[in-house]
Order: C-alpha cells, then structure tokens, then sequence
C-alpha cells in the first residue's frame, strides 16, 4: 500500500515539474513593439493577424 501512495506521489510531482517547465519555456514572447516582435510579426501569416496586432504593428513598427 505504502509503495503504491509513493509511486503515485512521484508521478504527480513529476507532472507538476512538467507542467511548470512547460509554462516558462512558452511564456518568453518579446515585448510589444520591440524590434524582435516586429520581426516575428513579419514571418507571421498577415492572415492570423489579430486587429490588436495589427494596430501594434503599424504604431510600433511602420511609424517609427
């Protein structure tokens, strides 16, 4: 019963970890306006713009 409670214990610990690394190593996006955003939102389909993007791209990256 114990060794169970432990390899339960150690699958969701390393679920957790997972889930933690995954969140940090998606959540490092530039800044808005920065030049490495504007030269994301480049390669970006114009199409998958949001109206948001768009507006940030013409404030920050054409009218510089």
């Amino acid at each position: 019963m114990i060794i169970m409670r432990e390899r339960i214990l150690k699958k969701l610990m390393l679920l957790i970890f997972l889930c933690i690394g995954i969140s940090l190593l998606t959540s490092c996006s530039p800044k808005v306006g920065s030049e490495k955003w504007c030269k994301q939102m480049e390669q970006k389909p114009k199409g998958d713009w949001t109206a948001s993007e768009a507006s940030d791209y013409a404030k920050h990256c054409l009218l510089r």
